[in-house]
């Protein structure tokens, strides 16, 4: 086993390939000879409170044929999204999607389609997007969509990210050339987002949009954004960065769900350290791996000057070493330049020949990087790619096992909302890293330093979270390889009665055992947050496919326990669908209305929520698990440390390719 420490920068650009990225839009076959459906108006509302969020979408398509037609429309995936309601308005009539196993759905759809009947039918796509289709959109006439999803948020350092993915990564090459995309809203785009937080905000922005949009203070803590544009085109991401008031102590919040004493609750707990974590001062080493494949044709200049311009950032103690891959991968040097001006010119002198050609071989880039390391030294592995991985070894189980080889941290920065997570996240949880997502329109500076503060302090090594007092069941998450600065433990479980019941948060730090506990109660009866029920099984969900990548779970199995969770508790999944259709048609066809009842409660406990404060869900108030508070990115300094420089240069390299590019098709 390789005893150096290691910290694996993963630059991943999945969004940087030179073809057209689709957009949340319509799609129509390249040459058809009909006019595109328009998306008339857009309208978005979401509210975030206590962990999670709610987006409603609604959206009008005019078809400006002589003939009925079929819309597809394509809306980029959010992470960790339950897509939990599609309605479509037909006149004054609404008609609602219940969730059936795939290929079913999918029958039912095409057969309703084909006798005239108003349907619809909303399916994912991989983790790249869900899909939305609609029939009929009459000739010359309106029809209204509507969808709703969930999905838990994070704090990260104090600061809290709502993202709206419209932008997709274009990663998808064969749809590319199959579909045109139609993202232009002819009249309105609106987006209304109220946030409510049990804990004092600081600050509140919507980077990008800050002529637009329009941010009232409602109360303590209480926000509202208000936001209208015309003539839109849907390319471009809406993110909402939130920042808490610094000084907060750390916590275990525990959000509760039961509304039946002889079932299971359902909860989410939230865990924010409080943990006094040193600063990392040591020199160390970065191993440049580098993709020069044929898809990096156009950024290869930029890439070159990024590379270069992060080395003057380093210390002269500090070394370098370069590996590029294409369909194969090599050395540019074996062995440790010095960060000094000498080295600088030899960097130089190896990095001007590069051109782009090939194929794409990261497994064997990653490889490569990851030999003739120094025990003595930190080496940081700075992996920049397009990660079009389409050569030699591409199964995530493989990386899983090379990852094992080493002790090793990997951080990774996924461009675009089509990039694979999937894939990064077996990477990340191999080694006890972290990944992170990168929009156009994030603060990268913001970004870079919450990366660099996780990057440069110590970490919780092998957090385990127990339970007793009352029986738990189902987590999602228990062990934890790395818990960094400033980073919340989400989880979810399930309960089997209410009653008192105790946290107990092991974990090492700087090779000391440490123990963290809280003391609370479990309630019989809690009815706020049904929601919770859906997220859990979505959570559980991903947890399934996790352990089928590294291959801990067969896909058969995988398969039957993801279809009956998505039966179950009605979630769109890789086997699941929800088709819509009328009230008759469900009753003829015999399809019960499990879909209806759930909507039902959460409609309900939404309208009771948003006529309240938020609720503080804190737990160990009386007995606090942390003593310290919890790490912010203020006070003192303002110099960007080296680690940080080379990940600002390489993420806004990256951004600024995807710019030129975008330019470029204009």
């Amino acid at each position: 086993m390789q005893k150096a420490i290691i910290s694996i920068i993963l630059i991943a650009a999945f969004g940087l390939t030179a073809s057209v990225c689709h957009a949340a839009g319509i799609l129509t076959p390249v040459g058809s000879r009909h006019q595109p459906i328009q998306i008339r108006d857009h309208h978005v509302n979401v509210v975030i409170n206590n962990g999670f969020a709610m987006t409603e979408v609604q959206q009008t398509f005019y078809n400006p044929n002589t003939e009925d037609l079929e819309a597809m429309y394509s809306f980029p995936l959010p992470k960790s999204a339950s897509l939990s309601e599609v309605t479509i308005y037909v006149g004054e009539r609404e008609i609602h999607g219940e969730v059936l196993e795939k290929l079913k759905a999918q029958q039912i759809y095409e057969d309703e389609k084909s006798k005239g009947n108003e349907t619809g039918l909303a399916e994912k796509n991989e983790f790249y997007t869900f899909e939305f289709k609609v029939h009929p959109v009459p000739a010359n006439a309106e029809t209204r969509i509507r969808f709703l999803y969930y999905q838990p948020l994070k704090i990260d350092t104090g600061i809290g990210r709502y993202l709206y993915p419209l932008e997709e990564g274009g990663t998808d090459e064969a749809g590319m050339s199959f579909w045109t995309t139609h993202a232009k809203v002819e009249n309105t785009f609106s987006m209304s987002l109220e946030l409510k937080s049990a804990y004092p905000i600081k600050d509140v922005r919507v980077p990008g949009f800050e002529a637009a949009a329009t941010i009232n203070k409602l109360g303590e803590d209480h926000y509202k954004l208000e936001m209208q544009l015309r003539d839109m085109n849907l390319t471009r991401d809406v993110i909402f960065y939130y920042r808490l008031q610094e000084g907060l102590p750390g916590r275990v919040e525990v959000i509760p769900f039961r509304d039946n004493e002889n079932e299971d609750g359902a909860f989410m707990m939230v865990i924010t350290p409080g943990v006094d974590l040193k600063p990392l001062t040591n020199g160390a080493d970065y191993c440049f791996v580098l993709d020069i494949s044929g898809s990096m044709q156009a950024k290869m200049a930029t890439l070159k000057r990024g590379v270069m311009q992060a080395l003057e950032k380093l210390k002269p103690e500090d070394r370098f070493r370069f590996v590029t891959f294409e369909s194969q991968a090599r050395e540019l040097n074996r062995d440790w330049l010095p960060a000094n001006p000498d080295g600088l010119i030899k960097a130089k002198q190896l990095l001007e020949p590069l051109n782009a050609r090939g194929s794409t071989n990261l497994y064997a880039g990653l490889d490569l990087g990851l030999k003739r390391l120094d025990d003595d030294r930190a080496v940081n592995i700075v992996l920049v790619t397009d990660a079009v991985t389409n050569t030699g070894i591409v199964d995530p189980i493989d990386f899983h096992k090379l990852l094992r080889k080493v002790d090793v941290r990997i951080y990774g920065f996924l461009l675009g909302n089509s990039a694979n997570w999937p894939l990064m996240q077996t990477i990340t949880e191999t080694s006890g890293g972290f990944y992170d997502s990168i929009s156009n329109v994030d603060d990268i500076m913001g970004k870079l330093m919450l990366a660099g503060s996780k990057i440069n302090y110590e970490a919780l090594l092998d957090a385990r979270v127990k339970f007793s007092g009352v029986k738990v069941t189902d987590l999602t998450d228990d062990t934890f390889k790395k818990v960094y600065r400033g980073q919340q433990l989400v989880l979810f479980g399930k309960y089997n009665q209410g009653g008192n019941a105790r946290l107990t948060l092991e974990a090492s730090l700087t090779g000391e055992d440490k123990t963290y506990t809280s003391e609370f109660v479990f309630p019989d009866i809690d009815t706020e947050n049904p929601e919770l029920e859906r997220l859990w099984a979505l959570a559980t969900i991903e947890k399934i496919e996790a352990m089928e990548r590294i291959g801990k779970m067969v896909p058969t199995e995988s398969e039957n326990a993801i279809r009956d969770l998505g039966l179950q508790y009605q979630i769109v999944t890789d086997y699941t669908s929800m088709v819509v259709l009328s009230d008759t048609a469900f009753a003829d066809r015999g399809i019960e209305r499990h879909n209806q009842t759930r909507i039902a409660r959460e409609q309900q406990a939404r309208v009771q929520r948003s006529q309240q404060s938020a609720k503080n869900y804190r737990v160990d108030r009386k007995k606090p698990a942390f003593k310290h508070k919890v790490p912010s990115l203020g006070g003192g300094g303002g110099a960007i440390d080296p680690l940080t420089g080379v990940l600002g240069i390489l993420i806004t390299t990256a951004g600024a390719v995807r710019l030129a590019l975008r330019r470029k098709k204009r």
